[in-house]
């Protein structure tokens, strides 16, 4: 496997883990789709299932393409091990199981993903797991969240779909002084722009479908650890046994999309960048969240910990939901679909549909709305884009 400590991010993107001299010399990494693997003979088999013999016995527990994709992800996050799921919330069940048990406590930001939020509850229900959402504004308070039976801190930073960010510094500084797990989800950043790992953090995730697939095609969750022997127990026991793994497929799909994750990172930002423009002025608009906003109150944060400001806006219209529907449903080139991250550039309504779970009063405490809208700005022109949302807003 190409392993080359002195390669850039962008490089790493496209050689870390695969050498085509491994491989009966093929450029692309191929794709071993198949199920179980065939073993020399049974004494080989038993060796292999004891752990005294390296190689493939299924692909449950492993597959050649996967094995490729867990250590590319793990290079780009500046992780030890990563491994790869057959969605992000098989990536975010997996690891919160992983550092609890029944009576603990999990210590999260105060606006999450609605499954998440859903994941949350059943822990609570079945294993009185119980959570607080807090804003994370600064180190005191999330000290003060912090209990006797509490394990981790979970964080979703810039958080869905308000744009608000976190300071992972102050988070892992509160960790380390409880000796608590740090989770984070990455998904909104992408390693190329976000990497939580280099801050102390213990643990980071990723919908995968999103900006790492990049094309609307996959669904797959990541996960990346800074302790390679605690990633390999946790490989062995929820990975394994709760057997929400990646396809081989889908783990080719993937690692075809990562490598332009720079080109199209860097497009997805500067498209952003302009429409925050066009968005801040606009007389239907209320307010806009953008982390590189200069006058975005953690904007300081978001230098400290983002390369760039990111593919994602979110914006409140002048009205409710009635006037949010209506933009909507006159809108052509921008699609009206939840998920980010594609080529194409999606629009939906948090409160109605990805965050639909979370009760409202839960809801409007995270900044979650009635007018809120969240863009994942896309790859076109951006005269295109700025063309439609104009002739869409004439209509509120």
């Amino acid at each position: 496997m190409h392993k080359n400590n002195n390669w850039h991010k962008e490089t790493a993107m496209i050689h870390e883990g695969y050498d085509s001299k491994e491989h009966q010399g093929s450029l692309a990494v191929p794709l071993y789709q198949t199920a179980t693997y065939v073993f020399d003979s049974a004494e080989q088999g038993e060796k292999r299932f004891a752990g005294e013999e390296a190689g493939n016995i299924y692909s449950r527990l492993g597959n050649p393409t996967v094995s490729v994709l867990e250590e590319r992800i793990a290079r780009m996050e500046e992780g030890q091990a990563g491994l790869a799921f057959a969605s992000g919330m098989a990536a975010v069940s997996a690891v919160l199981v992983h550092v609890t048990k029944a009576n603990d406590h999990i210590v999260c930001s105060r606006g999450i993903y609605g499954c998440t939020f859903g994941f949350l509850k059943i822990l609570e229900e079945k294993y009185a797991i119980t959570h607080d959402l807090i804003s994370m504004g600064t180190e005191e308070e999330i000290e003060k969240a912090v209990k006797p039976e509490t394990t981790c801190i979970y964080v979703e930073t810039p958080i869905n779909p308000t744009m608000e960010l976190v300071d992972l510094q102050a988070v892992v500084n509160v960790a380390k002084r409880h000796n608590l797990k740090v989770i984070v989800d990455n998904t909104f950043c992408s390693p190329y722009i976000q990497t939580p790992l280099t801050f102390g953090v213990d643990f980071v995730l990723h919908s995968a479908t999103k900006y790492l697939n990049g094309h609307g095609d996959v669904i797959a969750g990541l996960l990346v650890g800074n302790d390679k022997e605690e990633m390999a127990k946790l490989r062995g026991t929820v990975q394994k046994d709760f057997g929400g793994v990646i396809s081989p497929f889908d783990a080719w799909l993937l690692l075809r999309g990562i490598k332009t994750l720079p080109v199209r990172m860097d497009r997805h930002a500067a498209n952003a960048k302009i429409l925050f423009d066009y968005l801040k002025n606009h007389s239907r608009i209320e307010e806009v969240f953008y982390p590189f906003d200069d006058q975005h109150p953690q904007y300081e944060i978001a230098k400290k910990q983002m390369k760039t400001g990111g593919g994602l806006i979110s914006f409140t219209i002048k009205g409710g939901k009635e006037e949010a529907q209506k933009l909507m449903n006159h809108l052509s080139l921008v699609k009206l679909a939840v998920s980010l991250g594609d080529a194409e550039t999606l629009i939906q309504h948090p409160a109605t549909m990805t965050h639909s779970a979370v009760p409202k009063e839960e809801r409007e405490k995270m900044g979650v709305m009635d007018s809120l809208l969240r863009l994942s700005v896309g790859l076109e022109h951006m005269d295109d884009i700025i063309a439609d949302l104009e002739q869409a807003f004439q209509f509120i």
